[in-house]
């Protein structure tokens, strides 16, 4: 029986994730647990960009709304169904991008990636200018959601440690969840679309259908990820819903490595640990950052996930730029 190393990987990391809280120090603890939660971010945005080819540069706008429908949702001073929440901020982000899709996914190229632009622009000032959104100063989630069914409690998530492996159980399902659609005969045409619009067209599939079904898609799991963001921290700012936000999440997918989702999660966890690190050293981490990111891509070009194949192939005598 041939042992697949790339799933022996998958288990360490994550038995190595399922071990952070027993370290014992909350302020590392919340930090995975924020990385696990852009994880969940840039897996959605790859979704369109490294799978379906369609870069959209408005996806915040629909982590932003998930995470202000779990303010707006929850009573000020009582614990809100976790059950009903949590499905609730998840269609809201996924409705808002199957609306915004029927528009953009008429445009393509440079024109799909500035009309994403313009509508989550739109959502911004909605929260940003209205009473809606509590205007710049956001708004906050006093109390967190409760998992509580029928009086019994399975875990609680005012507790750090059981937050903490909510999220984390949340990610695999959502990268389980995106692997099994990948593989579908649905995951497959979003390659070809990808690959070869007019080719999928003249197969008889409506790409349209396709790209708006992925859009959506994307949208709510994006939304899954703005969820978890407000819990974690218990306040939302339209800041979430900003174009750097959107760009950030771009440079994690870019980073880690487009069409891939482990790459995603990779690039999370490097674009996270960057800005920790140089913002320990200098007042000017984001140029640090910025020169970091242009070497990665100049000098890594199929992202971080590219990284084992081309030291594989440069052991065995080729060249790692192959």
């Amino acid at each position: 029986m041939k042992l697949d190393t790339s799933l022996v990987l998958k288990l360490l990391a994550l038995a190595g994730l399922a071990c952070v809280p027993l370290a014992g120090a909350d302020f590392y603890t919340e930090l995975i647990a924020k990385t696990l939660v852009m994880a969940i971010f840039a897996m959605s945005l790859d979704l369109l960009v490294g799978f379906t080819g369609l870069v959209s540069f408005g996806h915040a706008a629909y982590f932003g709304i998930a995470a202000y429908a779990v303010a707006l949702l929850s009573p000020k001073y009582e614990a809100a169904s976790l059950w009903l929440v949590l499905p609730a901020s998840v269609g809201l982000a996924a409705l808002a991008a199957l609306v915004v899709g029927l528009f953009v996914l008429r445009t393509k190229g440079i024109y799909f990636i500035m009309v994403t632009l313009a509508f989550a622009q739109m959502f911004f000032y909605i929260f940003h200018d209205t009473p809606l959104g509590g205007g710049s100063d956001g708004l906050y989630l006093n109390v967190k959601p409760t998992a509580e069914i029928a009086g019994f409690l399975p875990f609680d998530l005012d507790q750090p440690t059981h937050l903490y492996y909510f999220i984390l159980a949340m990610l695999v399902l959502v990268y389980a969840f995106l692997a099994r659609v990948l593989q579908s005969p649905f995951g497959r045409v979003l390659v070809g679309i990808k690959s070869n619009e007019h080719r999928m067209q003249s197969l008889g599939y409506v790409t349209f259908r396709y790209k708006l079904a992925a859009f959506a898609l994307a949208g709510g799991l994006g939304g899954v990820a703005g969820f978890l963001y407000a819990v974690v921290f218990g306040f939302v700012t339209p800041e979430l819903l900003s174009w750097h936000q959107s760009g950030n999440v771009l440079l994690m997918v870019i980073l880690g490595g487009m069409g891939n989702l482990v790459g995603a999660v990779a690039g999370a966890f490097a674009f996270v640990a960057m800005q920790e690190v140089f913002s320990m050293w200098t007042k000017h981490w984001q140029l640090a950052m910025g020169l970091m990111i242009v070497a990665a891509v100049l000098f890594m070009p199929g992202g971080l996930s590219a990284v084992p194949g081309r030291i594989k192939r440069a052991l065995q005598g080729g060249s790692a730029h192959d």
